[in-house]
């Protein structure tokens, strides 16, 4: 697509698909030498899409997992595991796109299994950060019936541009400052429960089979002891919201470690690998 719009905020039209934007330089008004030569380009890499040819691979049954900065160690160690049993790991980075885009394909139906480890773009829906997935995240793999393991990763936690653009309203709260383009809020209690209610709701109208991993002792690497966004009252008040609305077929694992450990990361890692092939 060649638009005016290309060069600036392209969300609202690229989504979750493969939409390839060119920027116009100059206004679509008839063709000049400018136009002319930004079309050509384009029609050249629309050519060049057309012919070329993708080496095939061997079919693989594909994993689609959750990632975050704060929830790595967890999804790399997971990913490795699963790969060293045959898995094609497709990784998302949960910045709204990517779990819109795991969305995607999990109700397209080119997913075998879906390993949520990371589900903080809920925390951006629920609260109003920049990084929601929209109010259909945690749905799709359900719907279809796509064998599910998920957890918590990252739900301490709601997102924002540099510090100046925290809304006003928040300036009192407990806040991160990442790095100068990241900020970090803490989710509340209130808030916790709130999401504890959601996932769960959501949970127990999957259709599949559906597995939830709880990290009793900190949902991402800051909200371990001794680090700035533990708060053990705002994770227990998730459980209680989550134990509230998740129905008995919803099969829950409690762990007595943090969502990174390792340890962590390779029982969600075996239960996604016995669900899979126990549906296939």
């Amino acid at each position: 697509m060649v638009s005016t719009m290309a060069a600036g905020d392209t969300r609202a039209y690229v989504g979750a698909a493969d939409l390839t934007m060119m920027p116009s330089v100059v206004d679509i008004a008839g063709v000049n030498s400018i136009s002319a030569r930004i079309m050509g380009n384009a029609a050249g890499a629309i050519a060049g899409m057309v012919n070329v040819q993708v080496p095939k691979s061997a079919r693989r049954k594909v994993i689609a997992a959750t990632m975050f900065g704060v929830t790595t160690p967890c999804v790399t160690r997971a990913r490795e595991l699963l790969e060293e049993r045959g898995y094609e790991i497709l990784v998302f980075h949960a910045t709204g796109t990517g779990g819109q885009s795991m969305e995607a394909l999990a109700a397209d139906g080119f997913l075998d299994g879906v390993l949520d480890v990371t589900t903080t773009e809920l925390a951006d829906e629920l609260v109003g950060g920049v990084l929601s997935a929209g109010p259909g995240r945690l749905e799709a793999a359900g719907r279809a019936g796509v064998p599910q393991v998920v957890s918590l990763g990252a739900l301490d936690m709601v997102n924002f541009g540099p510090r100046g653009t925290v809304p006003e309203r928040f300036a009192q709260r407990r806040l991160y400052v990442h790095n100068p383009s990241v900020t970090l809020m803490r989710t509340t209690s209130a808030e916790c429960a709130e999401l504890g209610r959601t996932i769960g709701g959501k949970l127990s109208r999957a259709r599949g089979p559906t597995v939830l991993f709880v990290p009793l002792r900190g949902l991402s690497m800051i909200d371990v002891d001794g680090q700035p966004f533990r708060d053990a009252d705002a994770d227990r008040a998730l459980l209680d919201g989550l134990r509230e609305t998740l129905a008995r077929s919803v099969e829950v694992h409690e762990l007595d470690m943090d969502v990174n450990d390792e340890r962590f990361a390779a029982a969600m890692a075996q239960r996604l690998d016995e669900l899979v092939r126990e549906t296939t």
